[in-house]
């Protein structure tokens, strides 16, 4: 058994489809190059530290991108809602691991040491949580398949959080946050973070 996966998952860039509510306000270019930007930004945090890397696409396997299949296990997202989609990439990845982390790519604070101590922290506790400010996560993680932490989320909502929360206790099990970071949703955001867009 290998010590920990990472697991990633992305959406597959079209202009037009990616960070739909930023390009409600700045336009669907400005969106596609922000979500650019937040992409490069977690390849880099995920190439810096070791691991098993699992990346999961939305629509297709991309074996052309700038995700490296030498760094990273290029995988396809299954069918189905978040939840049924992070049951599947978790299992897959408990095959050969004994403690699975998820992260997202939409959190431009995001470091490798966070991720360094969520996987840290797994060695005393079933599971660890990075909450977002809008009531989400931007990080899952467990040391044992516990498919049921994913069970009757409305996901996209403010409760995600909460009630992933509740589903641990129901488990009776043990938990660690880590810092609550902010994911970039609207161009609000990303304007307050201060990046700039490169050409």
């Amino acid at each position: 058994m290998n010590n920990r996966a990472l697991l990633i998952f992305i959406k597959n860039p079209e202009r037009g489809k990616v960070k739909t509510r930023i390009a409600k306000t700045a336009g669907d270019e400005k969106a596609y190059q922000v979500y650019l930007e937040l992409s490069k930004h977690t390849r880099k945090i995920a190439e810096q530290f070791e691991a098993n890397r699992l990346l999961f696409y939305s629509q297709f396997i991309n074996q052309k991108d700038d995700w490296s299949a030498e760094d990273f296990q290029k995988n396809l997202q299954a069918a189905g809602d978040l939840g049924i989609r992070m049951v599947a990439a978790f299992q897959k990845a408990f095959e050969q691991n004994e403690k699975v982390v998820i992260i997202g790519s939409d959190c431009a604070s995001l470091t490798s040491n966070i991720v360094e101590e969520a996987f840290a922290a797994l060695d005393a506790h079933d599971f660890v949580v990075g909450p977002a400010k809008d009531g989400g996560y931007y990080l899952l993680g467990m040391r044992a398949f516990q498919p049921s932490v994913f069970d009757q989320i409305e996901w996209s909502t403010e409760q995600v959080f909460r009630n992933t929360i509740r589903n641990i206790k129901k488990l009776e099990a043990s938990y660690a946050l880590m810092p609550v970071l902010s994911d970039i949703d609207y161009w609000e955001d990303w304007l307050e973070y201060g990046w700039e867009l490169t050409d």
